[in-house]
């Protein structure tokens, strides 16, 4: 049988750090699938969109789709459907979170901004119009607060309250944002907008190397979602 391609979609972004950063993670998934063919898509924002990297892969390959969204909202739960309906053979996989490993990845960035004991933690996190994307980003505040063993709030920065500037005036004392995001871009942008003179935390990917972990975790949804299509 023919293996499937890999077809990662991001959510897009106007954000040249935000486009590099989500290349060079598919870069290192593609680099650890060297038999696999691998492609980056988009969903808003960026070209190529779902149907043209669909179009791109050769017609008889069965694809999987793996979301690069951190949580199941509207993109992973309608659009990604409609996208790719056009095609046979297409599987979309789970989001990425909640996942352990996001939290390893969330734990890795907050260490560089060393939160003191005393200081108050909020997760900055996009917001979706699907709660059940909301409650995916709450109970991944749980997750980092039991592996930090202390609490951690959640502010959203649209779409679902509390808001992030409501989230971080009403924590009182110093305020540090662990942050939620996948990569550089508008909600970054408008986390730091929002935070009041709190220390924000860089995103999940960064110049830096993708961590293992991120890289982990999309293959693993490639593979979950390959073998259940067999």
């Amino acid at each position: 049988m023919t293996r499937p391609a890999l077809l990662a979609i991001s959510h897009g972004t106007s954000s040249p750090e935000g486009q590099a950063a989500v290349a060079a993670l598919v870069g290192a998934v593609a680099r650890r699938l060297p038999d696999t063919i691998v492609r980056l898509g988009h969903v808003d924002v960026q070209q190529p969109d779902v149907a043209a990297s669909l179009d791109a892969i050769p017609t008889g390959t069965p694809v999987v789709i793996v979301p690069l969204l951190l949580s199941a909202g509207y993109h992973v739960r309608v659009d990604l459907i409609q996208q790719s309906a056009g095609r046979d053979g297409v599987t979309i996989a789970p989001a990425l979170g909640p996942d352990e490993r996001l939290v390893d990845a969330l734990v890795s960035r907050l260490a560089g901004v060393a939160p003191a004991p005393d200081d108050t933690l909020v997760l900055a996190v996009a917001g979706s119009s699907d709660d059940r994307a909301n409650e995916d980003c709450r109970v991944t505040a749980r997750m980092l607060g039991a592996r930090l063993g202390r609490p951690v709030g959640v502010g959203f920065l649209a779409a679902a309250d509390p808001r992030l500037d409501v989230a971080v005036g009403s924590a009182g004392g110093r305020v540090v944002l662990a942050n939620y995001l996948l990569a550089p871009g508008y909600f970054h942008d408008l986390a730091v907008t929002l935070s009041g003179g709190a220390t924000v935390a860089p995103p999940l990917l960064g110049s830096d190397e993708p961590p293992a972990s991120l890289v982990d975790l999309v293959v693993d949804r490639y593979n979950d979602t390959a073998a259940l299509s067999d």
